[in-house]
């Protein structure tokens, strides 16, 4: 069963969260550093609030900063694109009748609402909210879990991911991965193809040659 992450890789919207929290620390006289970026980069809103609140000694709850940050982010997310090659990726596969969903760590909200609005949906068994299930990608629980989710055994699994952390849970449980890259984790480009099964720049890469046709 081929396992897809959404943010990074089946749409382009990192940017979204990059642009938010850059807004939210300027708003608050702090820089956007690497170190913040590590601690909420693909990772559930109520922990990264914890995170934030922690590493910038906020004073603001945990549920302040998450009503801050989707008043931000708003309807960004029915404005999204779809990445190179994967609606044509995702055509490909229905018709070999390849098994796929979705598996996020993205605002239950925001997963709906881009999947919906880019007509993605229909690809998809279902969707795995880590949000949901309060786990988070790096963690291979998570991964098992979808893995029962949908009846297949975890080795049976191929998992599509933009992160590093994501890819090595997905690998400890047993799940093979693939490699996607996004602009937004650039840095880890050499240790995604270091690691990963497969590393893949765009979804064009795993397009089929169209068939010739053939002439008696």
């Amino acid at each position: 069963m081929l396992l897809f992450d959404m943010d990074g890789t089946l749409i382009d919207s990192n940017g979204v969260w990059k642009d938010v929290d850059r807004e939210f620390l300027a708003r608050r006289g702090l820089p956007y550093t690497h170190a913040y970026y590590e601690g909420v980069a693909h990772t559930i809103l109520p922990l990264a609030a914890k995170f934030t609140r922690e590493y910038c000694r906020l004073s603001e709850s945990c549920e302040d900063i998450i009503a801050e940050w989707m008043e931000m982010a708003k309807d960004a997310y029915a404005h999204v694109t779809v990445k190179p090659g994967v609606r044509a990726y995702l055509k490909q596969c229905r018709a070999e009748g390849r098994r796929m969903a979705v598996v996020t760590s993205s605002v239950p909200e925001h997963c709906r609402t881009a999947l919906t609005h880019l007509d993605l949906m229909k690809y998809f068994e279902g969707v795995t909210l880590a949000h949901d299930l309060g786990l988070e990608k790096k963690s291979p629980e998570l991964w098992l879990a979808a893995a029962e989710t949908y009846g297949v055994r975890p080795e049976d699994c191929t998992v599509f991911d933009d992160s590093l952390s994501a890819c090595k849970g997905a690998r400890g449980a047993r799940m093979r991965v693939v490699g996607v890259y996004d602009g937004f984790f650039a840095q880890d480009e050499t240790a995604m193809r270091g690691f990963c099964d497969v590393y893949i720049k765009s979804f064009e890469e795993l397009l089929l040659p169209p068939r010739r046709e053939v002439r008696p």
